[in-house]
C-alpha cells in the first residue's frame, strides 16, 4: 500500500471541504425551489389527453426550458448586479424573504402563486404544447429558483471560478431529475401517492425555510449588522 503523507491528506481534505459544502448548498436550494414533485399534479392535468410519447416530449421541453432560464441568469447574474447597482447583501435579504414565503406555502403542501397562478393549469391543458410556458417557466423555473441562483452567483468571485461550475452542475442535475420525475409522473404518483407527495413537499418546504433564513442572516452579516464569528 503506497504511503500517504498525513499532512498532505489533511490539506486536501480542508481544500475540498468548501467545494463540497457550496455544491450541496447550491444543489439543495435550486432543487427544492424547482420542486418537480410538487408539479406532478399540474403536469398530469395539463397532459391528461396526451399520449405517453407527447407527455415525455413535454416533460423534456419543460426541463430544458428550466435549464436554459436558470443557466442564463447564472451566467448573466454578475452583469445584472452591476447594471442595476444591486449589492449582494441586498439581494441576499430580498431573496431570503422570497424563499421564506415560498417555503411557508410549501409547508402547507401548496404551490406558490408565483409558480402557478390561478387558471394556468386549465389554460395550459387547452394548449397544443405547454412544455415551455407554463411548465418550464414559471412552474419549474419560477421567481424563487431564479432568486436562489442569483444569490448563489453573487457569492462567486468570477465567471470562471469553481463555484460557478458547482452552480451550473446543480442546475443541470435539477433539470435532469425534473425530466425523470415528470416523464414518469404516473408511476411516481402511484408509488408516493397524494399523501406521500404532500409529505415530501412539506419536508422540502421546511428545509427551504431554513435556507431562506440562512440567506437572510448572510445578508445582514455582510451589511455588518451582525458580527462575523
Amino acid at each position: 500500500m503506497p504511503w500517504t503523507n498525513p499532512a498532505q491528506a489533511a490539506l486536501n481534505e480542508i481544500s475540498t471541504a468548501p467545494l463540497v459544502r457550496f455544491s450541496l448548498l447550491a444543489l439543495s436550494s435550486i432543487f427544492f425551489l424547482v420542486d418537480p414533485f410538487a408539479a406532478i399534479p399540474s403536469f398530469l392535468a395539463i397532459t391528461q389527453s396526451a399520449d405517453p410519447v407527447r407527455r415525455k416530449r413535454m416533460a423534456r421541453k419543460g426541463a430544458f426550458t428550466c435549464f436554459i432560464v436558470l443557466t442564463s441568469f447564472a451566467v448573466g447574474g454578475q452583469l445584472i448586479f452591476r447594471l442595476f447597482g444591486i449589492t449582494l447583501p441586498a439581494f441576499e435579504i430580498a431573496g431570503g424573504l422570497i424563499l421564506l414565503l415560498i417555503g411557508l406555502e410549501m409547508l402547507q403542501a401548496k404551490r406558490s402563486a408565483t409558480q402557478e397562478a390561478m387558471g394556468d393549469t386549465e389554460e395550459a391543458a387547452a394548449k397544443e404544447d405547454a412544455g415551455i410556458v407554463p411548465l418550464g417557466i414559471p412552474m419549474l423555473a419560477g421567481p424563487g429558483a431564479i432568486s436562489s441562483v442569483m444569490v448563489l452567483v453573487g457569492q462567486v468571485p468570477s465567471l470562471w471560478h469553481w463555484e460557478m461550475g458547482a452552480i451550473l452542475g446543480s442546475i443541470a442535475i435539477t433539470a435532469l431529475v425534473s425530466y425523470w420525475v415528470l416523464a414518469g409522473a404516473d408511476r411516481v404518483r402511484r408509488v408516493l401517492g397524494e399523501t406521500g407527495i404532500r409529505i415530501l413537499v412539506r419536508i422540502m418546504g421546511l428545509l427551504l425555510v431554513a435556507l431562506a433564513m440562512q440567506f437572510f442572516v448572510n445578508g445582514i452579516t455582510d451589511l455588518g449588522m451582525i458580527p462575523r464569528h
